[in-house]
């Protein structure tokens, strides 16, 4: 039996606050070639995941803790949908569709998510990487994150530590 309880995401979450990309993974699959991941992400403000499509697959998210902005785009760059999970609004999870690009963000200081898709894992690539986005680890990536926000009218403090 595998148990998620608060130790196991206190752990996962302790461990994104001190990664450089400000997120981290504890994965359930025992390789990335399992037909099944699943997985704990941990997300806090400011990390950066580029925009990226699946062609063949859907990606499942369920809210463990915290708040996490998820977004859609359209092939050009405009945004198609976004959802805000947050368990005091009741939103708890959200399913992105095959051949969409889509991102995450925390909004808040330890969110967590449970991650599922259909295996084998395959890293990003330009093919599948948003042409309009920047890379993450880029200067670019916070003006990038920055105008999603600014498009959806969310507000950060700018006392956070940017990307």
């Amino acid at each position: 039996m595998i148990k998620i309880d608060n130790k196991l995401i206190d752990t996962v979450i302790a461990q994104a606050k001190e990664s450089p990309r400000l997120r981290m993974n504890y994965n359930f699959h025992p390789d990335l070639s399992d037909p099944v991941q699943r997985l704990i992400n941990a997300l806090e403000p400011w990390t950066y995941i580029r925009p990226h499509k699946h062609y063949s697959k859907e990606e499942s998210f369920v809210l463990l803790r915290g708040t996490v902005l998820a977004v859609v785009f359209n092939d050009d760059g405009t945004i198609r949908d976004h959802f805000v999970l947050n368990a005091a609004t009741g939103n708890l999870g959200v399913e992105f569709e095959e051949n969409f690009f889509h991102m995450l963000t925390a909004l808040e200081s330890g969110s967590a998510v449970y991650e599922i898709k259909e295996g084998p894992f395959v890293p990003h690539t330009e093919g599948s990487s948003a042409p309009w986005a920047p890379q993450e680890g880029t200067s670019e990536a916070k003006s990038f994150l920055i105008s999603v926000f600014n498009r959806l009218g969310i507000h950060h403090p700018q006392s956070l530590n940017f990307i």
